[in-house]
């Protein structure tokens, strides 16, 4: 049983704890937060340990592996003393909200063999993954076009939003991994454009945007397409389609259930979509922790890698000087 613990006790880290916790190959190690609060009702309600620090964690015998969700600003820090301590490790998403820090990090811990997994959870969607398994079978033909869809139920606190690094390091950051996932080539070219839709006086004083667009190419020409809001008023809405010569895979949105309902005055009515990303990621976020193991357990190259985390964020970066300067930019600018 390989022995995680986890640092960080808010909404995604209770839930990675639950997952760990239940999981045929692992054991909870323990949790930590800086809010004693938190990590002391997650510790209470699995029957597991209440870590005082996260260096104790570090140093602690009794932990094979961490598995981070803490604020970002913690991350890299926290990547650089698991590193140190041998200790392998799955991190939320982003590394920083600093390319240069991501940068930097990585310098430091370039001579290291510790595997590190970034919590890119998309790529771990039966959905998602198919749609990528179709091109690279041939099923579609050559790819042309890929189109992705994800846009919140709503907006989240002011608290949050203040503090979150904008939209595009954010939230657009896991559509820039599925992407590259995707495309399965690099991008070249990125074109952004933004607006304050959504809430125009917290967009203004946090200098962000909360409707979102980006154009990418690839060197060999394909395209891709990335709609992003913060506020669906239809439930969370992801999906994503690739485009080729010979035909079209689209892996879609999720419901409550998939009852349909007719009658005399409306015809294929649908239950609402998902609530938010722990529901419709559900089964991702499982097989998340079930690929860490594996790399873990058997020393075969993480799913998602430290570079696939800084690649993403240099998209952001290239995203967001579009969109202030308005115009295209090419990734080279960026290296």
């Amino acid at each position: 049983m390989l022995r995680i613990a986890v640092l960080g006790c808010g909404r995604i880290g209770r839930m990675h704890a639950e997952n760990v916790n239940s999981h045929q190959r692992a054991q909870l190690a323990g949790v930590f937060d800086v809010i004693k609060e938190a990590s002391s009702s997650v510790a209470q309600k699995l029957g597991v340990r209440e870590f005082d620090s996260a260096e104790e964690i570090f140093a602690s015998a009794d932990v094979d592996a961490v598995l981070i969700a803490t604020s970002t600003a913690t991350h890299a820090d926290f990547i650089e003393q698991a590193v140190a301590a041998g200790k392998p490790i799955l991190c939320e998403k982003p590394i920083d909200l600093s390319l240069a820090r991501v940068r930097a990090c990585a310098a430091k811990i370039a001579v290291s063999d510790v595997p590190i997994m970034l919590g890119f959870v998309r790529r771990f969607d039966t959905g998602h993954s198919a749609v990528r398994r179709a091109i690279e079978s041939g099923q579609i033909g050559d790819l042309h076009q890929v189109t992705i869809v994800s846009r919140d139920p709503d907006i989240a606190p002011d608290a949050y939003i203040e503090v979150s690094g904008g939209i595009f390091r954010d939230m657009t950051i896991h559509d820039f991994d599925m992407a590259r996932f995707i495309l399965g080539e690099e991008i070249e070219t990125v074109t952004a454009t933004g607006s304050r839709l959504v809430s125009p006086a917290l967009m203004d004083r946090c200098d962000d945007w909360d409707t979102v667009s980006v154009l990418m190419t690839t060197a060999s020409g394909k395209h891709c397409v990335i709609s992003n809001s913060r506020r669906a008023v239809y439930g969370y809405d992801q999906r994503v389609e690739a485009f080729g010569s010979g035909g079209m895979a689209l892996s879609e949105n999720h419901a409550e259930s998939h009852m349909r309902l007719y009658g005399s005055k409306f015809t294929d009515q649908a239950p609402p979509l998902q609530n938010f990303f722990i529901e419709r990621y559900g089964q991702a976020f499982a097989a998340e922790i079930d690929a860490f193991v594996d790399c873990v357990e058997q020393g075969t190259p993480p799913a998602v890698g430290f570079d696939d985390g800084e690649k993403a964020l240099a998209l952001a970066e290239a995203a967001l000087l579009s969109v202030r300067e308005g115009r295209t930019v090419r990734m080279e600018e960026l290296a």
